[in-house]
């Protein structure tokens, strides 16, 4: 066997190798129940919550608590995830921008007790498309004309 076949079926067991370690540390989409579930069980992976803001009536978010002169660090509201349940996050890091006005968030992080600690949240904003466009700045409309 030629020194060049077997260095490339040691890199394909290599690249194989890679895959695999991956896929274990991949996180997967649940709800609150589910993931209730794996933090009793003593499963630490992170996971993603796919859910909305609670919102009222005039379409302002309820249950939510930030104050940046107290803590900057320290946000907390209510999702509502896609089985209709509710539950607390907390997340250590400034509010995203935008949160206001999300249509759907998927945040990530695993459950601690009676609440999600959230690692990161990823929001889905409909601001930026209007009936399937792309919104245009003044600018660009004028810049497109010429």
């Amino acid at each position: 066997m030629k020194l060049s076949h077997i260095f490339g079926i040691v890199v394909i067991a290599l690249a194989i190798g890679i895959i695999v370690a991956t896929a274990g540390d991949a996180s997967s989409y649940v709800t609150f129940k589910q993931a209730t579930e794996l933090a009793q069980d003593g499963n630490d992976k992170m996971i993603h919550v796919v859910g909305k803001v609670q919102k009222d009536a005039q379409g302002r978010i309820t249950d939510m608590l930030y104050n940046p002169a107290i803590d900057p660090n320290h946000f907390e509201f209510t999702l509502v995830d896609n089985d209709n349940q509710a539950k607390k996050v907390i997340f250590n890091s400034p509010k995203p921008q935008d949160f206001d006005r999300s249509e759907q968030i998927v945040i990530i992080g695993a459950m601690q007790g009676d609440h999600f600690q959230c690692n990161k949240i990823l929001l889905k904003c409909p601001s930026k498309y209007q009936d399937g466009k792309l919104e245009t700045t003044e600018h660009e409309a004028k810049t497109a004309q010429l």
